[in-house]
């Protein structure tokens, strides 16, 4: 518990508060954010699973960016990287507009 109020109260600090959701049973999330005044929810199996297919569709997309158009700056602080995940986002976005 001590340890999950330590990494949670590190996020405070630096995005601010904002509620917490977790997709495991583990007791010390909850108990670390009643400590710390923050909402806390815990994902359903289907939100979980939502979850983790929107995350490895993402993976797949800048995977293959990157094996297209590698980076080849020293010490590269990954701006071009964010750049492209925001464009991404938004086409992506605009996409789904669209269908509907």
């Amino acid at each position: 518990m001590f340890v999950a109020e330590r990494f949670i109260s590190g996020l405070v600090k630096i995005h601010g508060i904002h509620p917490v959701s977790t997709d495991d049973r583990g007791t010390w999330y909850p108990m670390a954010c009643r400590f710390l005044n923050l909402d806390h929810h815990i994902h359903s199996s289907l939100e979980k699973s939502l979850i983790e297919r929107k995350m490895q569709y993402i993976k797949d997309r800048t995977e293959s960016f990157d094996d297209y158009f590698p980076c080849r700056i020293k010490n590269c602080k990954l701006k071009h990287v964010r750049n492209w995940l925001r464009l991404f986002v938004d086409y992506h976005n605009n996409e789904i507009k669209h269908i509907k």
